[in-house]
């Protein structure tokens, strides 16, 4: 099968789509014919050793597939071959067919369709997991959203609306702002003068909720426009810079700064994530969440649509279609 290869930790353009080992279902796992894979900002860092962590080499990359089950293991009792399932795992779904515990499977409705189902697991679960037990977001507060544009913040978007919150976005350009109210946002605003206008948006009493995959100068805007008993989370460093926070704004304004692990969070706590996922499918089917599909590309170009994604180009979620 045609699968997409790391063969060293170097940059996207090593990336190579050749060959690779057909998977074969032990007692307790699935294989599943992918019909989309879902790509994501850190599977862009994995590759170029830039992760937290660093597989044994060569590998395969992805961490999210939706598609048909067509193998299961003899102990399987759950799913059966012919299911559409989606799965999410640390690796080895850029590929034609994948091979993971039926545990980490979750079946589809048949309405879904599979790149909306890619959206709804690391970008939707992340947001859904800051916004429900890192935060415990509740109705009538204020949230703001930074890189609302993007799948994890559109997902915080709508989320947030869901929760019952009062949602104001943060996004880069006048078009990126318009897909982040069409997305259900209350107000949005740029970055310019970002602490100024949030000051202004929430009538000088701050922000309840701040949620930021971005990090930058951003993050030390919202540090200075956080209301009394907030929670701003750390979700990522798409800006690529780390930011640094005087903790003294802290201790004055009394908020708390709360990390947002959320890969940890699926393995440590596996029936919350769980059940998280049947919230989620469930608001979904509702019509309360709707993932933005931002494409929608061959598994071959693979490395062009990482760097897409890791340039902060893409707008809602991009899938690989093999």
């Amino acid at each position: 099968m045609k699968a997409v290869i790391a063969r060293d930790f170097a940059p996207l353009a090593a990336l190579e789509y050749g060959d690779w080992p057909e998977p074969a279902a032990g007692p307790a796992d699935i294989v599943i014919a992918a019909e989309a894979i879902g790509v994501n900002y850190p599977d862009g860092l994995l590759v170029q050793g830039l992760y937290q962590s660093r597989p044994p080499l060569p590998f395969v990359p992805g961490m999210e597939v939706a598609g048909r089950v067509v193998a299961a293991g003899e102990a399987v009792r759950s799913l059966k071959v012919g299911d559409r399932v989606a799965a999410l795992q640390a690796l080895g779904c850029y590929a034609e067919r994948v091979c993971v515990p039926a545990a980490a499977a979750m079946k589809l409705p048949d309405a879904m369709p599979a790149a909306d189902a890619c959206a709804l697991l690391c970008g939707y679960g992340t947001a859904h997991h800051a916004l429900k037990q890192r935060a415990h977001l509740k109705p009538g507060e204020t949230l703001c959203v930074l890189g609302a544009s993007g799948l994890t913040g559109l997902a915080a978007v709508q989320i947030g609306k869901a929760t019952g919150a009062r949602v104001i976005a943060v996004a880069s350009t006048p078009a990126r702002q318009e897909i982040a109210q069409a997305a259900g946002a209350d107000h949005v605003l740029g970055y310019d003068g970002l602490k100024e206008a949030l000051k202004e948006a929430t009538g000088g009493k701050g922000v309840d909720v701040a949620f930021d995959p971005v990090g930058g100068a951003a993050f030390d805007a919202l540090s200075r426009s956080m209301a009394w008993g907030g929670r701003l989370l750390v979700i990522g460093f798409a800006s690529g810079s780390i930011p640094s926070l005087s903790v003294n704004l802290a201790l004055v304004k009394g908020y708390s700064l709360v990390g947002v692990f959320w890969g940890d969070f699926t393995r440590r706590q596996p029936e919350v994530y769980a059940a998280n996922m049947e919230e989620l499918v469930g608001w979904y089917m509702a019509g309360k969440v709707r993932p933005v599909i931002g494409g929608e590309f061959p598994l071959a170009e693979a490395a062009e649509v990482l760097a897409q994604v890791l340039a902060r180009g893409a707008s809602g979620k991009l899938v690989l279609v093999p």
